[in-house]
């Protein structure tokens, strides 16, 4: 009898002691230099620690990376340098102290001396604040399929005219490298080397290396424990391009280290989260337990678009990066991961017609699976990568049906499938500090973006623009902003009354999206969750 009443005493101040916790990030603060100012990147990261209880420092958005500016490095290094003391972790992308931002890597004048001289500044500043660990990020530069026009992709002007062949003509470089060309590749490559202007070339390859010398530079800065974490995402890579053969490189480089301590992944959007995540769960001692469930079909092989690795590599790596430690789901699993892809292990577009609520072969079995651990009381986050850039109508709309949607902790799918596992898992496995309600809001946040926007509105509101009054277009909406934003916020309102059920006690008010960078890409969405 006493052995059960103490044991009941121990259970009560067990539930006491988390009921009545003070937030783990309390009287702490993180300083965070994004990639740039998107929606996603600034104010949904920092939310995320700001739940916890962190403050979090950022630098004031007029020396961010923008639509209209790159970027300042030399301010973003002042403000760095007089914000750091105290801080208990600096989460620092490399692009933007070397660029300004990740559009300002893209297309930028800098000499290799001018890049190098910026990059050594991490050396001082750990020299100057020694006991503040830095979780530094940085993105090895994409390489565009298509050409697009200076300032809107960001890439040199002429990529506009022969970025199609510069892509494939990496791509077979890339491929050469890791096995045979046949002929007719052979062949295929000898004219393209002919037909692309070689001062474009060497410009675009030298543009390139520059960039690669700074990141074996933060290799060696990690190496010698100047970093406590240096993650490098290859942005927007696929199979056999010059991402991928520069990620390759990079990785064979970073090897003697350990992806403990130094790691090179797909993805760049994510990365900020992820080491957040890190620095967080470094701050408090934890080392997150994360089990991994993936849809029958295709499942853990799928190579999405979009990426140079399969999802389960990106979900290891990810679950590495942020802190976490892979296991078998049992019972000792602090958050159980489940992975939405196709049964053909195709990634389609959310954002284009076919997206439809009608179940497809995996989509019930994998709703299954989310039952069985919801009702196990699994701490569960949904990684929805069947379609890139935006939800699956059929998951969600069977998630809706079985009342799933508040019951898992986090969700996850807005953008290509590393950005959209990264940020999913760096988010995710933090909620177990987290109160309902504000574990309810992240997850609204989510679907808001997601599937309200990425995956319906935005597609009706970007078929109406050419009727709106005023000059604009989809990737400038000039004139037509104010409309856009109204029209958006009122569309999303209409879906979400039709399609999203609160708990119990709780009422939306104000939601409001808006287009910071003026352009129907992504969003910015704002609201209010009160409880009756």
């Amino acid at each position: 009898m006493k052995r059960k009443i103490f044991s009941l005493v121990l259970i009560l101040v067990s539930v006491t002691t988390v009921a009545f916790a003070a937030p783990i990030g309390q009287g702490k603060k993180i300083l965070y230099i994004p990639i740039d100012n998107r929606p996603i990147i600034l104010k949904q990261t920092v939310d995320v620690a700001e739940k916890l209880g962190y403050e979090v420092l950022v630098p004031p958005d007029e020396i961010l990376g923008s639509r209209e500016s790159v970027g300042d490095p030399e301010k973003l290094w002042d403000w760095l340098n007089e914000n750091a003391a105290g801080v208990n972790a600096a989460v620092i992308s490399t692009d933007a102290m070397l660029y300004g931002s990740l559009a300002g890597s893209r297309e930028n004048d800098l000499t290799e001396e001018e890049i190098l001289s910026r990059a050594k500044r991490f050396a001082a500043f750990k020299e100057k604040f020694p006991y503040v660990p830095i979780y530094a990020f940085a993105t090895i530069m994409r390489t565009p399929r298509m050409g697009s026009a200076a300032g809107v992709g960001r890439e040199p002007k002429y990529y506009a005219t022969y970025g199609t062949h510069i892509f494939r003509y990496t791509a077979l470089k890339d491929k050469a490298e890791i096995e045979k060309l046949t002929r007719k590749e052979q062949k295929e490559l000898a004219e393209l080397e002919k037909n692309i202007p070689k001062e474009d070339l060497e410009d675009w390859f030298q543009r390139r290396a520059r960039n690669h010398n700074a990141l074996k530079y933060f290799a060696d800065l990690a190496r010698e424990y100047k970093f406590a974490y240096m993650l490098f995402g290859a942005d927007d890579s696929s199979d056999y391009s010059q991402t991928h053969l520069e990620s390759r490189h990079l990785a064979e480089y970073v090897k003697d280290m350990g992806k403990a301590h130094c790691h090179v992944m797909s993805g760049a959007d994510e990365l900020g989260i992820l080491m957040i995540s890190r620095a967080v769960n470094r701050d408090i001692g934890e080392i997150p337990m994360v089990a991994v469930k993936y849809n029958e079909g295709r499942g853990a092989k799928t190579f999405p678009r979009y990426g140079n690795e399969t999802i389960s590599e990106s979900v290891d790596g990810a679950i590495l990066a942020a802190g976490g430690f892979r296991i078998n789901i049992d019972n000792r699993a602090d958050f159980v991961v489940a992975v939405n892809t196709n049964y053909d292990g195709k990634t389609l577009e959310a954002n284009l017609p076919g997206n439809f609520t009608t179940p497809r072969k995996g989509t019930k079995p994998f709703v299954k699976i989310l039952k069985d651990l919801t009702e196990k009381n699994y701490s569960v986050g949904v990684i929805d990568v069947a379609y890139a850039n935006g939800a699956d109508n059929a998951l969600m709309d069977q998630m809706r049906i079985n009342d799933l949607l508040f019951k898992i902790r986090a969700y996850g799918g807005w953008n290509t499938a590393s950005n959209s596992s990264g940020f999913l898992i760096g988010s995710g496995i933090l909620t177990r500090w987290m109160d309902n309600r504000d574990v309810e809001d992240l997850l609204l946040t989510r679907y808001f973006d997601d599937w309200v926007y990425q995956a319906n509105v935005r597609r009706v509101v970007t078929d109406m623009l050419p009727k709106l009054p005023g000059t604009g277009a989809k990737a400038s909406l000039d004139e037509k902003a104010a409309k856009v934003d109204a029209l958006t916020s009122e569309m999303a309102i209409k879906f979400v009354a039709e399609n999203i059920h609160l708990p119990q006690g709780y009422l939306l008010r104000n939601i409001w999206f808006t287009h910071p960078w003026n352009r129907m890409y992504e969003a910015g969405v704002s609201f209010e969750l009160i409880k009756e």
